[in-house]
């Protein structure tokens, strides 16, 4: 306990040290008294520089992802790798039954937290996104050996709570700030399916979709629609992987569901079909599939 607190004590020190930005400290009503920088520049030398006179409008937001994680250990542990010059993340969710989040690096820095990725034409995720930790061991211990490569639902472990409520107030903060649209609010394996598993089928996607209004989810009565079996069986293996492809992930163009693709197959099922993650093409998560591209068509 006493390594936790004074672990807990070097992050707080070090995020004041590394930003004059007010920590966000509530899970309601994030604090938004953040320092701005100005969008005009003065001079240069002895020239004057004019920031209002021609205002481009081919801009758009630097941060354009918000990517979920967990960590796969406890806190003291989260805390020690993510303070390191390893890894980062721009928030911390502890363990903890508490009103705190952590704020570890400043938005407008790059944390590495996605590492290779690649999701809606986009790769190299540190560089447009804002990522998340929280503690949680992901998948139980006694369960981490399994040699099946795609863990069923209840290998994972369920998330306190109050980690769902603060992974939520942040969310909607960053979303709202850098105008993130709903697909943009991503798993780190759905944009690293090859690799990564978190956070894992027991992160409440649709929760936070229904509670919140974030991120994005299909529409039950567009997925009933398209749960046809005979329209199922006659879509060809390249047509189903051109409608993960639409909806933004990566994957392979062989015609066949070799590893790769199941990889992703199941990123998808983690994300949107937990309770039937498999890494198998099925009915019903191809339904799923058609109903998310119907609703989010660009």
């Amino acid at each position: 306990m006493k390594k936790i607190l004074a672990l807990l004590s070097l992050l707080i020190f070090m995020v004041a040290c590394s930003s004059s930005d007010t920590p966000v400290r509530e899970t309601k009503g994030i604090s938004t008294s953040r320092r701005t920088s100005s969008s005009s520049i003065g001079s240069m030398g002895k020239f004057k520089v004019d920031s209002d006179t021609y205002v481009s409008l081919g801009r758009n937001e630097r941060i354009q992802f918000v990517v979920v994680h967990y960590t796969a250990t406890n806190n003291e542990y989260s805390i020690k790798e993510l303070i390191s010059n390893r890894v980062s993340a721009h928030f911390l969710v502890l363990d903890e039954d508490d009103n705190m989040i952590y704020n570890l690096v400043p938005l407008d820095q790059r944390a590495w937290h996605a590492g290779a990725s690649s999701f809606r034409g986009r790769t190299n995720l540190n560089d447009t996104s804002i990522g998340i930790e929280i503690v949680s061991d992901g998948i139980a211990r006694d369960r981490r050996n399994d040699p099946n490569r795609y863990p069923p639902y209840d290998a994972y472990l369920e998330y306190k709570p109050i980690q769902i409520e603060k992974v939520a107030q942040i969310i909607k903060y960053v979303a709202a700030r850098y105008n993130i649209p709903a697909r943009n609010i991503v798993a780190h394996s759905d944009i690293a399916p090859s690799r990564k598993k978190d956070p894992g089928a027991k992160f409440p996607w649709k929760e936070l979709y229904e509670k919140y209004d974030i991120g994005a989810w299909y529409n039950e009565s567009d997925k009933q629609a398209f749960m046809n079996e005979e329209k199922f069986n006659a879509t060809s293996i390249s047509d189903i992987k051109e409608e993960l492809r639409k909806y933004g992930y990566e994957i392979n163009r062989t015609n066949e569901w070799d590893r790769d693709s199941r990889d992703v197959v199941y990123a998808f099922q983690l994300h949107f079909n937990p309770k039937n993650a498999t890494g198998n093409m099925d009915l019903e998560t191809f339904a799923i599939l058609k109903a998310l591209n119907k609703k989010y068509p660009n």
